[in-house]
């Protein structure tokens, strides 16, 4: 079960990103702006850690994907996240991201032949039907339907999101963590700067793009890949989804956002998506062949 325990942690942590960008907003930082900050501080941490641990090598064969990760994976990600939040508000963003699922499972499926057995598909298209609920119904406290603008950015970053599941399957077999972020943030970053208008900080502004790149960023990612190396991606991406669940509770507590009664209804299908990928994994397990040697020991 630590698999599962961690990467419901990073999803916990993921969940604060939306309420903290909002607290960014209002403090007069710029929508892109609160992006690049994340990426650029959180790449100090990381980068410190790969420095002290000497875990700063890293093949020239694999510098292209890793550079190609921070452009669509880091830049795409947070800079897509962000716009989502800034149109549509903290929760819809939040649960545009679970999308991610969908994609996981099919490119899984073609690129790492995992299997896709039926209770990994209930749960996928339960996550995806939540989503559908959440998103496509009234808008909050049955308004009318969110704007294309959020629509489009949440989707997207949804699309960006998947691409942490397969990239960190691939290549954590062969490094840790902090290294390779050590050389994909900064890309990130440099994709962002364009596209950034910096603004006064301010202490109202700069705290919570600090708690996002401690705690959303480099807390949750290492949390979450040393939970991705102990389960497959399309479960480790359908366990995630409780991160909407707790990102519209916080956006509700905090400013107010009300879904309508089908979006609560898919916030319900996201949280038994998860409740069916963690028992379907329970059940694996205890059905698995016991190993001949400890077949071989209870035997005697």
């Amino acid at each position: 079960m630590s698999g599962y325990l961690y990467v419901l942690a990073a999803a916990s942590l993921w969940g604060l990103i939306g309420p903290l960008s909002k607290l960014s907003f209002a403090a007069g930082m710029d929508t892109v702006e609160v992006a690049f900050w994340r990426t650029t501080l959180a790449w100090v941490f990381f980068a410190a850690q790969a420095v002290i641990r000497r875990e700063t090598r890293i093949a020239p064969r694999d510098l292209p994907a890793v550079a190609g990760f921070g452009v669509a994976g880091i830049a795409g990600l947070f800079g897509a996240y962000v716009v989502a939040v800034e149109a549509g508000g903290a929760a819809l963003a939040s649960v545009l991201l679970y999308t991610a699922p969908a994609w996981v499972a099919l490119l899984s499926w073609l690129f790492l032949k995992e299997p896709m057995g039926g209770y990994k598909i209930a749960a996928v298209f339960a996550t995806i039907a939540g989503v559908a609920g959440i998103s496509l119904g009234p808008g909050f406290s049955g308004e009318a339907a969110f704007g294309g603008k959020a629509v489009f950015f949440g989707l997207l970053s949804g699309v960006t999101y998947a691409l942490y599941y397969l990239f960190g399957k691939y290549y954590l077999g062969r490094y840790r963590t902090p290294t390779l972020f050590l050389y994909a943030l900064p890309v990130g970053s440099l994709t962002l700067l364009p596209f950034v208008h910096f603004t006064r900080p301010t202490l109202a502004g700069a705290i919570p793009c600090l708690i996002l790149a401690l705690l959303s960023t480099y807390g949750a990612y290492s949390i979450y890949y040393a939970g991705l190396k102990r389960l497959e991606a399309t479960r480790a991406a359908v366990v995630a989804t409780l991160e909407p669940v707790i990102a519209a509770i916080l956006a509700y507590a905090m400013f107010g956002e009300r879904f309508s009664c089908v979006g609560y209804l898919g916030a319900g299908l996201i949280i038994g998506s998860v409740l069916l990928t963690i028992w379907d994994g329970a059940r694996e397990r205890l059905r698995a062949p016991l190993p001949r040697a400890a077949a071989g020991g209870r035997s005697g």
